[in-house]
Parts: structure tokens; C-alpha cells; sequence
């Protein structure tokens, strides 16, 4: 292999990175590897030096993870801390389908509803009734309660009523605004949104617009 090296030897303050290309053959790595340390030893002679394995897109079986630590092994004062692949990309048509839960009744003062996906709930939200979504949450009737979308931190998530009437909205970590500033009157549905980390409202019908991806959602 020819041009950029396979292997790159970074310092940081913790010790060292290599960052061993993810595209070349794996038993060439192996010999580049060890012809490196080999040429170098001299260099990794002296105090304990922790060190990095950055693998790039590269997948490795725990046997071939073993031998890169063997080669490791050779340098005495070499100490692996970490070998890491990146996160493989998925395709967007392989994503997980998100959960759609249905609940129909009240969530009356006192209740606590807590769902991990989406929830559409017909019914009503009473004041001192709590909801709490990973995903959206969607009331078909008067939201009056306090609804916490996106709790494990989606700020895209969405919080819609047919009457938006909030004891509190939270999205993510964003709380809303004072419930005396929810003065909306119309007669449609709405939604809550976070536009550039602030709390915001509009119609329902307005959601293509935030959205441009179809939204599929799996009951249960």
C-alpha cells in the first residue's frame, strides 16, 4: 500500500492514539503494526505509556482484538486502554420503528403516565396529571396537566393537544413558558416544538414543515 500510512501514531495527554486505517487488509495492519513498534521500541522503552486503538469503520472479532493486543504485549511499558470501532451507520430503512402507544380515559390529578415511544391519548389531561414520553406525546382532548416529551433528551420530539391549556410543558431539558402565556384561542389543533432551544407553538398542520421525513409508527 502506498501514500497515506495505515497506521498513525497520535500523542495526547493521556498517552497515545493509533489510528490504524479501516481499509486495508487486516493480516497487512498486523505486519505494518508490528514493524512499527519494532522499528520504534527504543522509543516505548522507559515508564508505563497507556494506549488508544482507534479502528475506524473497522469491525474486529474479540479473536482479532486479542491479536493486536499480542503485538502490544511485545513493548512492555505498552498498556491498551481501549480499542474502538465508530458506530456503524444505519440505513435509514433498517432504523427501528418507533412504538405508538393508544390510551384512551383521563389522566386524572396525582396519576403519572410514563410510556417509552410515542403516546396518543384520547382523553384529557386534568391539571395535577403528569405525562412522560421518550417520544410525542398527542392529546386528542384538553391538555391542562403537565406532558415532559423527548425525556431521554429528543429535542425533537413534539407535544400536540386539541385544547393547549399546560400546567407545564417540558421537551428534552427545555422547560416551557409561564402558563398564563399560553393564550392561544383558536379552535385548532397545536403543537409545541423547540425552535433553537426555545419553547414554540403552532397548528398541527404546520408539522410538515418541522418534518419533512414520514413519520411511521408501530402500535401497540
Amino acid at each position: 500500500m502506498t501514500g497515506k500510512s495505515i497506521i498513525t501514531i497520535k500523542g495526547v495527554k493521556e498517552g497515545l492514539v493509533f489510528l490504524l486505517d479501516d481499509r486495508c487488509d487486516f493480516v497487512e495492519l498486523l505486519d505494518e503494526l508490528n514493524a512499527k513498534l519494532d522499528k520504534h521500541g527504543q522509543q516505548f522503552n522507559g515508564p508505563i505509556v497507556h494506549i488508544f486503538i482507534k479502528l475506524g469503520a473497522r469491525q474486529l472479532s474479540e479473536e482479532d482484538k486479542e491479536r493486536i493486543k499480542a503485538v502490544f504485549r511485545k513493548q512492555g511499558n505498552l498498556l491498551i486502554q481501549s480499542i474502538e470501532s465508530d458506530s456503524p451507520e444505519v440505513d435509514p430503512a433498517e432504523k427501528p420503528v418507533p412504538l405508538l402507544h393508544t390510551m384512551t380515559g383521563m389522566v386524572r390529578s396525582g396519576q403519572t403516565v410514563e410510556y417509552d415511544g410515542h403516546l396518543l391519548l384520547i382523553g384529557d389531561v386534568n391539571p395535577g396529571g403528569t405525562i412522560r414520553c421518550s417520544g410525542d406525546v398527542y392529546v386528542l382532548g384538553a391538555l391542562r396537566g403537565t406532558v415532559h416529551a423527548g425525556t431521554l433528551g429528543n429535542e425533537e420530539a413534539i407535544i400536540a393537544a386539541s385544547l393547549m391549556r399546560p400546567t407545564q410543558l417540558r421537551i428534552a431539558d427545555v422547560i416551557s413558558r409561564p402558563p398564563d402565556e399560553w393564550t392561544s384561542s383558536e379552535p385548532w389543533m397545536e403543537y409545541a416544538f423547540l425552535r433553537e432551544g426555545t419553547m414554540s407553538i403552532d397548528k398541527l398542520t404546520s408539522l410538515g414543515r418541522q418534518r419533512k421525513e414520514v413519520m411511521l409508527f408501530k402500535g401497540v
